[in-house]
């Protein structure tokens, strides 16, 4: 079963991505990111609503490059995807922004 990232690599993820969100999604609180089996799950905290499932980041081992999935709720599933760079994989911020734009009202 592939691994999970360094606790500081979780941390380091965590706060990059909530960085990102408070300077570019101004209609989230927050992220949340949780991990199991060498994956990050990313859901979109909403004011006075449950999170939403957004995105899934695949652990490369380095902390900038990560695999993308986005969630399909018709699906209440990941799919693997490319990013809008046509690339598999790159930064969690450019697959935050993916997710984003795809589920909320820009």
């Amino acid at each position: 079963m592939p691994k999970n990232p360094p606790q500081s690599m979780q941390v380091s993820l965590r706060q990059r991505l909530n960085d990102h969100t408070r300077a570019n999604w101004p209609q989230l609180t927050g992220v949340a990111v949780r991990y199991r089996a060498g994956f990050a799950y990313v859901a979109g905290e909403l004011p006075d609503e449950d999170p939403i499932p957004l995105c899934r980041l695949r652990f490369t081992g380095v902390l900038h490059t990560w695999g993308f999935a986005i969630y399909l709720a018709s699906r209440d599933g990941y799919e693997d995807n490319f990013l809008p760079s046509g690339s598999p994989a790159g930064s969690p911020e450019e697959a935050l922004d993916c997710a984003c734009g795809l589920y909320l009202d820009t």
